[in-house]
């Protein structure tokens, strides 16, 4: 079977089989973050052929990939060599995407929070900026004014249409924190004035939620934001709005490999809903993150240990809230599939039994699965926690200051045998690891994307250097 016919779950079941082969997990490093490049890939042609579409020709259009999803520099790399741009909300996510080599016109930075140290770098690098409010309007205002700015500047605006079924990743509520208040009492007609006052005030930001939000309630709120610029391209008699950053937050099918709503779903629903959208006369930004890398991505843990109690099986793992803590501390927002592999990496097989898969974490919550129908687990064994691409691996807990883990992207490369490993079965010259073929299955290639935390590494940053400051205070 060649690389490009394998399927997902084909490509991820090879790379379980060639982790646990080349030591990517072992008892010295018991969980790792594994990323199907092939997927990541996929997901982002999906994502522009989606757009290409429906949109005029010659529409500007950035796919900006929102960098929480997964702040991880060679994650960044790879998304902007496929032709991404990132959406950044700190300082760190910018410098992140800077160290990616991200240029600063396909960079979007959003935060409710900017300081105006925030602001000024932003602004004297040529940064997008989306005010969130009236005041950060105004702290705008002043900088603009001290110094001439590449940057194009919007608001972002709230359209205040409700919730979806996560009420934590719902943007647009009557008293969401995020963007200007639309249907407050005054709000539009301020907002109206202000585009009028400010020529250099030309781009509507609008995005109304993540995971829980339906497609038909964004397809509402990118409505509600292109109506508004409308109205404002009116008051000024030209088209003082010329782009739309119409957010992100495409919800991901966490029950089965099924990629559901796809890209292609939303862009047709939102010809549907905003049929102007469209023509050619506004430029385009997307602020897409969980759902470009979520299904690319799979925690890999071993079972330390497999015990019973009060009837029921429990699998202990080295995977729990450290990795996994949207699902830990609200599982029924955020429940994930469990693949169960044995010693080998290979998929598990055997009769289905209930059972807990639980975590490394001291406290009892700390449990992944609860009543999971898998064949029997035993120490040794393997457990893959799915679809965990983005926010997973690459936002750590460091609860019990247990040492992030180690992240590597791989590729089934078919018919390529030799062995990339150095003598000593790590890293070789090209930053590969291991390329030898797994029994059954395609060849399998590995690259760090961010090598397992150490403990030094871990006390330093703990402040082990710092140990006696405390003590020196009389």
């Amino acid at each position: 079977m060649g690389p490009e016919s394998a399927s997902a779950r084909e490509r991820r079941e090879a790379a379980v089989r060639a982790a646990v082969r080349d030591g990517l997990v072992d008892a010295r490093r018991p969980v790792a973050g594994l990323l199907d490049v092939r997927g990541v890939r996929g997901a982002v042609a999906a994502l522009r052929a989606a757009f290409e579409e429906v949109t005029a020709p010659g529409t500007e259009v950035l796919h900006a990939f929102a960098v929480k999803a997964a702040s991880l520099v060679p994650v960044l790399r790879l998304l902007a060599d496929e032709g991404m741009g990132c959406e950044v909300a700190s300082p760190g996510e910018l410098a992140l995407a800077r160290a990616a080599g991200v240029p600063a016109d396909r960079t979007v930075l959003d935060s409710p929070a900017k300081t105006d140290a925030e602001l000024r770098e932003a602004l004297a690098l040529g940064i997008a900026v989306n005010a969130d409010s009236r005041q950060e309007l105004a702290r705008l205002d002043a900088l603009v004014r001290s110094a001439p700015t590449a940057s194009v500047l919007g608001v972002r605006v709230n359209p205040q249409l409700g919730a979806g079924s996560i009420g934590a990743m719902s943007t647009a509520t009557a008293t969401s924190k995020f963007g200007v208040a639309l249907r407050d009492e005054g709000a539009r007609a301020w907002l109206v004035r202000a585009f009028v006052e400010r020529p250099w005030l030309t781009r509507m930001h609008a995005h109304v939620g993540s995971q829980g939000c339906p497609p038909e309630l964004m397809a509402e709120g990118v409505r509600t934001a292109y109506e508004l610029a409308e109205e404002i391209n009116r008051a000024v008699g030209g088209q003082r709005v010329r782009t739309l950053d119409i957010g992100g937050g495409l919800p991901v099918n966490f029950a089965s490999e099924e990629v559901t709503p796809s890209f292609r779903d939303y862009a047709r629903l939102l010809d549907v809903t905003v049929p102007a959208l469209f023509d050619g006369r506004y430029g385009l930004v997307t602020e897409f993150g969980r759902s470009l890398l979520a299904k690319s991505g799979t925690v890999l843990a071993r079972v330390e240990y497999a015990k019973s109690a009060g009837g029921r099986r429990i699998a202990v793992t080295h995977a729990g809230a450290q990795v996994a803590a949207r699902t830990v501390f609200a599982p029924g927002a955020w429940p994930l599939r469990v693949a169960a592999f044995d010693a080998e990496g290979r998929p598990k097989e055997g009769e289905p039994v209930p059972q807990d898969v639980a975590g490394p974490c001291c406290f009892a919550g700390d449990l992944v699965a609860v009543d999971r129908p898998l064949p029997l687990l035993e120490p040794g064994d393997h457990v893959a926690l799915l679809d965990t691409g983005a926010y997973y691996f690459s936002n750590h807990f460091a609860y019990n200051s247990l040492p992030r883990p180690g992240v590597y992207g791989y590729v089934s490369a078919e018919g390529r045998t030799e062995d990339l490993r150095d003598g000593h079965g790590e890293y070789g010259q090209h930053g590969e690891y291991g390329a030898g073929r797994a029994p059954g299955g395609p060849d399998v290639r590995f690259v760090p994307v961010r090598r397992p935390q150490s403990l030094d590494e871990l006390v330093e940053e703990s402040g082990g250097p710092l140990a006696a400051g405390l003590s020196a205070l009389r």
